[in-house]
């Protein structure tokens, strides 16, 4: 694979490594500054939330994702140089993906990264091209999280805001602390919630998926973050969000909802509250011009059901370029959605931590 496409950032620097299917995945972090504190413990609680095999609405994929950290923290904090970090894949099976190997399942990348790679790409698993890879977003997104919880008292939370159709609508701000992660769906509307946990079920029981909608909000950020014009807060952001498998689309504040709004009732008047400039509604998502405002980031990302479904899909087989029939076989997720809420936290914080380092607003050493 060409290196620059599984690197993002400009200051504080991801690389993306690993496959499916292969010996491990993880992420290398560079440009973090010295004096974080920083430990496991941090990293895998963040992974557990994305982790397979924990809920009936995931994949039965049974993997620990312990995670360890090789390099970039000693005695409990970073010391400057590249965090280096992976989880070993242990509950492999391979053998049920042989067969799409000349057989490309539809909706999936199987014969755009065969005609790319020239038949070189790792077919396992869908190897690069797996939700399995976002162990290692998550696994960066831990240590953006926190620098950006300690440099800036930032708060970003995720949640599911929509499945299969069925959309939350009654919750506070407060509810989004509290229950987002205390239900399988993650969303902080029980009563959605246990709607959306049903048509998750009834659609799993048909063979089939769905896909949903997970809403983000961020708190606590400073006006200015963003470099106009081709490296603004939300095209950087959206670049990084689309890099997820299964993203559709990106939107912030009433996102496509604006076409059809006057411009009276699109912008955001300002006012100033306590000596702060704010505005009395938030439209724009946080963000104009490319820039933060200072007002809570909105955002939602759109997931396409998992193509990966157990009911008969037409296909070709390249061997004899015949029309055939398949029926994906594995361990797959009925919906994306839930196990993606930490993985659009860990994104945003990615691209917010290194925009605050552009900006100035971290320090290269962070002291206590």
């Amino acid at each position: 694979m060409d290196l620059a496409g599984n690197v993002i950032g400009e200051r504080f620097v991801v690389v993306s490594f690993g496959e499916s299917h292969g010996r491990c995945v993880g992420a290398v972090v560079d440009g973090c500054p010295a004096g974080l504190e920083l430990s496991e413990a941090d990293i895998q609680r963040e992974l557990d939330l994305r982790r397979p095999g924990v809920s009936s609405l995931s994949s039965p994929r049974a993997e620990e994702d312990k995670v360890e950290i090789l390099s970039g923290v000693f005695e409990g904090r970073t010391t400057g140089s590249p965090i280096c970090m992976l989880v070993w894949n242990r509950d492999v099976d391979s053998e049920p993906y042989r067969i799409f190997v000349n057989r490309p399942r539809p909706g999936h990348a199987d014969y755009v990264a065969r005609m790319k790679y020239g038949g070189f790409a790792d077919w396992r698993g869908g190897g690069r091209f797996s939700g399995r890879i976002t162990a290692g977003f998550v696994m960066a997104g831990a240590v953006a999280k926190k620098l950006l919880s300690k440099a800036l008292n930032v708060e970003i939370m995720a949640y599911a805001l929509e499945i299969g159709g069925i959309r939350a609508r009654r919750f506070t701000l407060e509810d989004i602390r509290r229950k987002r992660y205390t239900n399988e769906a993650r969303c902080p509307d029980e009563s959605a919630a246990a709607e959306m946990i049903r048509k998750i079920n009834e659609v799993k029981s048909q063979g089939d998926s769905l896909g949903g909608i997970v809403e983000c909000q961020v708190f606590g950020l400073p006006a200015g973050l963003g470099e106009p014009v081709f490296s603004s807060l939300d095209s950087d952001l959206s670049r990084a969000l689309f890099a997820i498998p299964a993203v559709k689309g990106v939107e912030f504040g009433v996102g496509f909802e604006a076409a059809r709004l006057l411009g009276s009732q699109n912008n955001d008047p300002y006012a100033i509250v306590d000596g702060k400039v704010i505005t009395t509604t938030n439209n724009a998502g946080g963000i104009l011009g490319g820039m933060s405002t200072g007002m809570p980031l909105v955002l939602r990302v759109a997931f396409k059901p998992p193509p990966s479904i157990a009911k008969k899909q037409k296909t070709i087989d390249l061997g004899s370029m015949k029309e055939v029939e398949i029926v994906v076989g594995g361990r797959h997720d009925p919906t994306v959605v839930p196990r993606a809420v930490p993985v659009v936290e860990a994104v945003v914080a990615i691209v917010l931590a290194d925009h605050a380092i552009r900006a100035g607003f971290i320090p290269p050493v962070i002291r206590d």
